[in-house]
């Protein structure tokens, strides 16, 4: 159970992470080429208002399962 949790908690991180990593990343190409992104119908960010409900409910999801495990962690001793 502790390998499960410890892998779960990885994971949420990396998720975290690669979300961030993913604003930055697009935050800085959107400075650096705003014509690109003035061709397109939606503004620059709308991709990340997606990526971030998708992160934050799978976030919610990891935390839920993760405290699930640390409530048995703790019981079992």
């Amino acid at each position: 159970m502790k390998r499960l949790y410890a892998t779960l908690k990885l994971f949420l991180g990396c998720s975290i992470g690669i979300f961030l990593g993913r604003c930055i990343y697009l935050y800085f190409d959107f400075k650096a080429r705003p014509d690109l992104y003035a061709m397109q119908s939606a503004p620059w960010y709308v991709d990340l208002k997606f990526q971030g409900i998708v992160t934050a409910v799978l976030a919610a999801v990891l935390l839920a399962v993760m405290w699930q495990i640390r409530k048995n962690i703790d019981k079992k001793g």
